[in-house]
């Protein structure tokens, strides 16, 4: 089994801290497993909500988690978000015998109508997939995705066919509690008309003529996708509303294995180095990465109308420029200069995959990726 020694460091530090522990994350990312290192299945504290034991059990929520005490987890509470005012109660003790670890397959935003009677009491962590920091191969986690039955595959064969299951999953079940109510093969379409627009705008017309819906009901799907994890909608930084500025959020599908599946004809590391997109495809890879270690930070990208364009912007602490660029030794380029003259960026940092790091200007450094994925925060590197 993967040790994911971070993912639980950060989850105890939370479970310390807080009487209620939110942690969502895509469907087969790992939570359950993650979980059940702090709690056994087998225990009477552990509640599975697909599990028809458990839910007799929780028929009267109050009455059966009233009198346990430690760590109480309750997997895919989404489920049952009715059991969020019961939690609220508990938490609520003064003695606080209990703390209570909930699991959901949806972002933070989906379930923050029902589980806003929480607040206060709560800490929302969100658990992505597995890293290069679990398992020392970036190429793997960048080709196959980090959910674990894909990563830890024997082959890339069964790795494949592993992420083309899920996709089928998503399909004809998942993804209609998300609110899309489409056959499964439309479904299967979609998934994949957003696939091709990874790391641009999407042209909600062009689906909508694809699959014959309208153009409203495309970008409804697009939040459920959202809602569900699956893809991350990059908004537009402008800080000044007459500025000349591209407004429109650029998607990513936050797994590049989940990616390359519904691209098709990716099964190895030679053809994802062939394919057209591979490009787009490092670029989300790297974006996830940086994500993955900017804890406080939003994140935008930022385009002009004329072209001049960068990566990311993190605003928190620093407002911090990246720029990724798959190419064995990145130059001083005009968007960066105009970046640097325009965003008011503590530092810009472009990442690529080669092994030197260097300056371009007093602002600008280029740093490897093995420098990001070495940190475990941005403020290390």
């Amino acid at each position: 089994m993967q040790d994911r020694v971070q993912d639980r460091a950060k989850l105890e530090e939370s479970l310390r801290r807080a009487p209620v522990v939110l942690m969502v994350g895509a469907r087969q990312v790992g939570k359950t497993t993650l979980a059940r290192t702090v709690v056994p299945p087998e225990s009477e504290n552990y509640f599975d909500l697909e599990n028809p034991i458990d839910l007799a059990r929780l028929e009267q929520p109050m009455l059966a988690l009233d009198g346990l005490t430690g760590i109480v987890v309750i997997d895919e509470v989404q489920r049952h978000p009715e059991l969020f005012p019961v939690l609220r109660v508990l938490a609520d003790r003064e003695s606080r015998p209990a703390t209570f670890l909930v699991l959901g397959s949806a972002s933070p935003r989906a379930l923050r109508q029902s589980s806003e009677s929480l607040a206060g009491r709560v800490e929302v962590i969100e658990l992505p997939g597995m890293g290069p920091a679990d398992v020392n191969d970036s190429d793997s986690v960048w080709r196959r995705g980090g959910y674990p039955p894909a990563l830890l595959a024997t082959s890339d064969e069964d790795s494949l066919t592993w992420r083309h299951s899920y996709v089928q999953t998503l399909a004809n079940r998942d993804l209609a509690e998300f609110g899309l109510a489409l056959p499964a093969s439309t479904i299967r379409r979609f998934l994949g008309l957003v696939a091709h627009q990874h790391g641009g705008p999407i042209n909600a017309s062009v689906i909508a003529s694809n699959l014959d819906i309208g153009e409203s009901t495309v970008r409804k799907y697009l939040d459920g996708l959202s809602d569900a994890l699956l893809i991350r909608a990059l908004p537009p930084w402008h800080s000044n509303q007459g500025k000349r500025l591209v407004r429109t959020p650029r998607t990513y599908y936050r797994d590049t294995g989940l990616l390359h599946a519904l691209w098709g004809g990716v099964n190895d590391h030679p053809s994802l180095l062939r394919h057209p997109s591979v490009g787009t495809s490092w670029e989300g890879f790297v974006i996830e990465e940086i994500l993955r270690r900017a804890e406080g930070y939003q994140p935008h990208f930022w385009r002009t109308k004329d072209g001049a364009e960068l990566d990311l912007i993190l605003e928190g602490e620093q407002r911090l420029g990246f720029e990724v660029k798959r190419s064995d030794a990145p130059k001083l380029t005009a968007s960066m200069r105009h970046a640097g003259r325009e965003l008011d960026l503590d530092a810009l940092r472009v990442i690529y995959p080669g092994g030197k790091r260097y300056r371009l200007t007093e602002h600008i450094t280029v740093l490897p990726l093995d420098d990001l994925l070495a940190a475990t925060s941005i403020s290390d590197f």
